[in-house]
């Protein structure tokens, strides 16, 4: 059975969310064109990324933990990845964003986006030999900035406070790709590529890669489902106006 770990670890992510979008209180299910739009969008780089990285052997995938099928040298549950944890992290965040006033965290997008940005470029400079630091941080600086004055999306404070909500199950499905509870990882790390300092057993650098993959899906989310309407809240007070 050891073969269909990643596949079940996609599986235990978005299952619950899944069932749940068809509640009549939610009805995330009217949404899932505009999810499928902007996962699939968001995907092409982030699985081009991971194609340099895995062929570089930058990192690389434990075969004992897959089905074998693999596409362009990537586990078909690497693909399913970038469906299955976007869906349940932009989800996490509509039901939030529906039922609760979280409008307040709006008011430190701008510090948010500079204070990560200022890190970034930090952490770009002190490790600019190791190529998984240099690309997160670019990554993610280069995100915030041009969703921050670019697009005039207001939703950095709000993303980042469901972020911070979601990292129990982050830590959860990514401490089991990175080998907790597991005899090895599912995913390797050359540690000559990263800080090397980790979260139990994640590399820091991935917390900035799931943060960038989150906002960049929830932004292109929002823009869709706000061509139709919606009683939502992320429909209708996510852009400024001004």
């Amino acid at each position: 059975m050891k073969q269909y770990t990643y596949l079940l670890v996609n599986f235990l992510t978005v299952i619950v969310c899944l069932i749940f979008s068809f509640d009549k209180r939610i009805r995330f299910n009217g949404h899932f064109a505009a999810f499928l739009k902007s996962a699939v969008l968001v995907s092409v780089p982030f699985i081009g990324w991971d194609i340099w990285f895995t062929h570089s052997g930058l990192w690389w995938f434990n075969h004992t933990y897959t089905m074998g099928k693999n596409v362009a040298g990537l586990p078909v549950e690497e693909w399913l990845f970038f469906i299955c944890v976007p869906f349940s992290c932009v989800f996490t965040f509509y039901c939030l964003d529906k039922f609760l006033d979280l409008s307040w965290a709006d008011r430190f997008s701008p510090y948010l986006v500079w204070l990560t940005t200022i890190t970034c470029i930090i952490v770009a400079i002190l490790y600019s030999d190791r190529m998984y630091p240099v690309m997160t941080a670019l990554a993610t600086s280069i995100t915030l900035v041009l969703l921050q004055l670019t697009s005039r999306a207001n939703l950095i404070g709000r993303a980042t406070l469901v972020y911070l909500l979601l990292l129990p199950g982050f830590l959860a499905v990514n401490g089991v790709l990175t080998g907790t509870g597991l005899e090895s990882p599912v995913v390797n790390y050359n540690p000559n590529e990263i800080i090397n300092v980790r979260i139990g057993t994640i590399p820091v650098e991935d917390f900035l890669y799931g943060f960038t993959l989150f906002v960049l899906n929830l932004y292109l989310f929002s823009r869709f489902s706000a061509q139709k309407k919606s009683p939502a809240g992320i429909m209708t007070a996510l852009y400024r106006k001004d």
